[in-house]
């Protein structure tokens, strides 16, 4: 079996924050249509290739989630599945699909928010990004803006149950 290689994507002049922030906005849009507030971007060094934000309920797709959204998107703009010199943000730590798509499009740095509790799959519940037994393992950094990503969903789901 071989091992998997080790990619680290092109540098950022900008903090993890930074871009997080882009995928807040991106959340901000789902929240706006009245979908779950989880938001994604792709970034390539210094520019976004893919954004996506939540769209299950407006779709009638359970696969419309924000990461998948914007995999699909870097897919188009870089013109490849592999997303081998790319970093991945995300408000809210990806479920068992997202994080298989993660690691089958070998994003080598996945950077989320919150955690969650329900379905994470990168080190909450399990760790699919990590798993030893996958031919390509993905880095995580967790916690980023966390407070603000975790902010938007109880935000939102308190308004839902108040209607």
């Amino acid at each position: 079996m071989s091992q998997p290689s080790t990619l680290i994507p092109p540098p950022s002049s900008y903090p993890h924050e930074h871009w997080m922030e882009e995928a807040i906005r991106e959340a901000w849009k789902a929240e706006a249509i009245g979908e779950v507030p989880i938001g994604a971007v792709i970034v390539r060094g210094d520019e976004i290739v893919g954004r996506g934000h939540n769209l299950r309920e407006s779709s009638r797709d359970g696969t419309s989630h924000a990461e998948m959204i914007a995999i699909h998107e870097a897919s188009k703009a870089i013109g490849a599945w592999r997303l081998l010199h790319c970093r991945l943000y995300v408000t809210l730590e990806p479920c068992p699909m997202c994080a298989g798509a993660i690691v089958q499009c070998r994003v080598p740095h996945v950077i989320y928010g919150a955690p969650d509790p329900k379905a994470g799959c990168a080190g909450t519940l399990m760790n699919l990004l990590q798993e030893p037994r996958f031919n390509h393992r993905t880095e995580v950094t967790a916690g980023v803006l966390q407070e603000e990503c975790a902010t938007l969903l109880t935000s939102f789901f308190r308004k839902l149950r108040g209607k």
